[in-house]
């Protein structure tokens, strides 16, 4: 069961890794390499403590 919790919680930081990227050009970042590689690695941090990330992480999965 821990075995499946973790896949899981690796499934779901992938998919916020690949949804940031695809919809990263909606956001207000610098459109520099790396650091979109940056904030996409850090999201679940930065979403939980950075309301301007959350904001614009928003914009990257919805298109706002």
């Amino acid at each position: 069961m821990p075995q499946f919790i973790g896949l899981i919680l690796v499934v779901v930081y992938i998919s916020g890794i690949w949804k940031f990227l695809s919809g990263y050009r909606r956001t207000n970042f610098n459109s520099g390499l790396p650091g979109r590689i940056t904030l996409a690695l850090l999201w679940p941090v930065l979403l939980v403590t950075n309301k301007s990330y959350r904001r614009n992480f928003q914009k990257a999965l919805k298109g706002r």
